[in-house]
């Protein structure tokens, strides 16, 4: 009787000691995977710094004749102050070039159209690099070539040139572009 009952205890013991050795390796695994994911987070707003960087050493002259001139950035300016969190509630306008949803869904069309793979998220608004590469599309696919007309069609869409209503915004950007 005694044999069974030191049997039992050590099989207690025995079971006990592996469930604690189980636990700490769950805990271990738990630290490991915090660990990876506050890395992949620090490494997703590194590579948001790399874009935002990346960006400001281009030069964004579009093939004018004035090669000094910065169309992007003086609408960038007049758009959202040059900030890249910059938000319009009313029109639902996001980033530094106040990307609206139609916009991003007219050149997601644009794109299918070209039988190109790439597609742009709403949240891709946010994102300076992603922003000005919609820009580029939407420019390049309109046939816009000169600063007035990007900037126009930028704020009125395809059709901004016959908008009276987009001249102020032209007089706006040209008055960023000559300061």
């Amino acid at each position: 009787m005694r044999k069974i009952i030191l049997w039992m205890l050590f099989f207690t013991l025995f079971i006990w000691a592996v469930l604690e050795l189980k636990n700490s390796v769950d805990q271990e695994e738990l630290k490991k995977q915090n660990t990876i994911d506050s890395l992949q987070f620090k490494i997703d707003s590194l590579i948001h710094e790399i874009d935002t960087l990346q960006w400001e050493n281009q030069i964004w002259d579009f093939n004018l004749s004035n090669n000094t001139v910065h169309l992007l950035s003086a609408i960038i300016l007049v758009e959202s102050s040059n900030n890249d969190s910059a938000y319009n509630s009313y029109e639902d306008a996001v980033g530094c070039l106040q990307i609206r949803k139609c916009m991003v869904n007219d050149v997601n069309r644009i794109l299918r159209r070209q039988k190109s793979d790439l597609r742009f998220s709403y949240d891709d608004r946010w994102l300076r690099n992603k922003s000005i590469k919609m820009f580029d599309i939407y420019c390049k696919h309109y046939g816009l070539t000169t600063a007035e007309e990007m900037a126009r069609c930028w704020n009125g869409g395809p059709k901004g040139m016959q908008n009276e209503m987009t001249a102020n915004y032209w007089k706006k950007v040209k008055n960023k572009i000559n300061s």
